[in-house]
């Protein structure tokens, strides 16, 4: 399998090619570095509202002819606001590239921004808001950011809210794009069925003379807060986030932490899993993760369980961690690292996974990790940082959590605290 490279525009944004011989289909990602993290309170919510405007019209491209021309050619468009940066994507057959290429160029570049279907989007957003807010498994999660992080962006929903998307106009959200939609702060990566040099030539037509943008101030680093959430709802289940300070993307400890979260609750051989469901029943669904960001990171488990159940589970939450910390087993180590791995290779076999992630790595990194040195990063990972791991997030004397359900699960969060602070 061939190498991916990296090409730079003039301009600053940065190209990369990775073809996947042997493939009939292609995966394009136009990638920004740019996010909810880079909103103030008065605009939450404009990055992902801004990515919705964008194909609502674009250049000479209604809506309609947005999707119409890459679904006439059997592809498929998408695209994802996150905290750090915004996706726009498309999947097509071999020989699909000029094509995806233009129509994402138009989005990035040229959105209409008309302000009658700004006023209808803001409508439909909102109702995309309603509808989180009507769903208690995700509504959990921004709950416990907004206790982890507190006023922070991180602490907002990407969503924004209702309130503060109703200021946006057309020429103040135009500002908005200009400033953030700047092609330093662009990748464009493809791969699969892919030409390195079609792809180079049709990156240099499309967005080599994008002018340079505004120097935006980076996103100010947040402190993790900690704090203790609920929220009374009749529900027949209750909802609980348990959440830890963990490790940022860049930190030297960032594979033993998804190794440590593997054991946690990565699977159905974890630990979470085998003892709070399979031993003790008591979550239907349990399972721990990890957020790692340019400076910051957690660590959480997500338990949905009964009310009768939720503080138990909790507190066993606290005292697998605490083992955990004390004693990983050999054995323990070795599942974690081969489904780490596992993970890593198998996303590298589906081009748009391949073409999202060599795209952070540039964005973040500004360099490709060769996967023999992620394999290598990952092999090392021994049982003392596991432990180095656990007692840092334990030793912070931290924890945010959230809980949503009936008035009996309440005290969760609480009962995960004290259990973890306990000798």
């Amino acid at each position: 399998m061939s190498t991916p490279r990296i090409h730079r525009l003039s301009n600053g944004v940065r190209v990369v090619a990775d073809p996947m011989p042997g493939l009939e289909s292609l995966a394009l990602s136009v990638v920004l570095k740019g996010g909810a993290r880079w909103e103030g309170p008065d605009v939450a919510g404009w990055a992902h509202l801004l990515e919705h405007m964008v194909f609502k019209g674009a250049g000479d491209r209604t809506a309609r002819d947005i999707v119409e021309a890459i679904e006439a050619e059997g592809g498929q468009i998408n695209a994802a606001t996150g905290q750090e940066r915004t996706s726009f994507q498309v999947r097509c057959l071999k020989g699909g590239l000029p094509l995806g290429m233009a129509v994402i160029a138009d989005l990035i570049r040229r959105p209409v921004i008309d302000p009658a279907e700004l006023e209808r989007e803001k409508d439909v957003v909102a109702q995309e808001i309603a509808e989180a807010a009507d769903q208690p498994d995700d509504l959990v999660f921004d709950i416990a950011l907004a206790a982890a992080f507190g006023a922070h962006p991180l602490g907002r929903p990407i969503l924004g809210k209702v309130e503060s998307l109703a200021p946006a106009r057309r020429d103040t959200l135009a500002d908005f794009h200009r400033r953030l939609y700047a092609p330093e702060r662009l990748v464009v990566s493809a791969a699969g069925a892919v030409d390195e040099d079609e792809l180079l030539r049709l990156a240099e037509a499309l967005f080599g003379d994008m002018a340079a943008g505004e120097a935006l101030a980076p996103p100010t680093p947040p402190a993790f807060f900690g704090a203790q959430s609920s929220e009374k709802r009749k529900l027949e289940q209750a909802h609980v986030v348990l959440m830890l300070p963990g490790v940022d993307r860049r930190h030297p400890d960032i594979f033993a932490q998804g190794a440590f979260v593997e054991i946690l609750g990565g699977g159905m051989s974890s630990r979470l899993f085998q003892e709070a469901r399979e031993v003790r029943g008591l979550a239907y669904a349990i399972d721990a993760y990890e957020d790692a960001y340019d400076d910051a990171g957690l660590v959480g488990v997500y338990a949905g369980t009964s009310a009768a159940k939720a503080v138990e589970a909790a507190r066993l939450s606290a005292e697998i961690l605490k083992r955990l910390t004390a004693a990983a087993t050999p054995g323990e180590l070795a599942r974690a690292r081969a489904q780490v791995r596992a993970g890593y290779f198998m996303r590298r076999e589906q081009p748009l996974a391949r073409a999202e992630q060599n795209a952070a790595q540039i964005l973040f990194f500004d360099r490709l990790f060769p996967t023999t040195e992620v394999a290598a990063e990952i092999d090392a990972v021994g049982l003392k940082d596991l432990k180095r791991v656990g007692e840092r997030m334990i030793d912070a004397g931290a924890s945010a959590s959230a809980v949503l359900g009936p008035a009996r699960a309440l005290p969760a969060g609480a009962a995960f605290a004290d259990t973890l602070a306990a000798g």
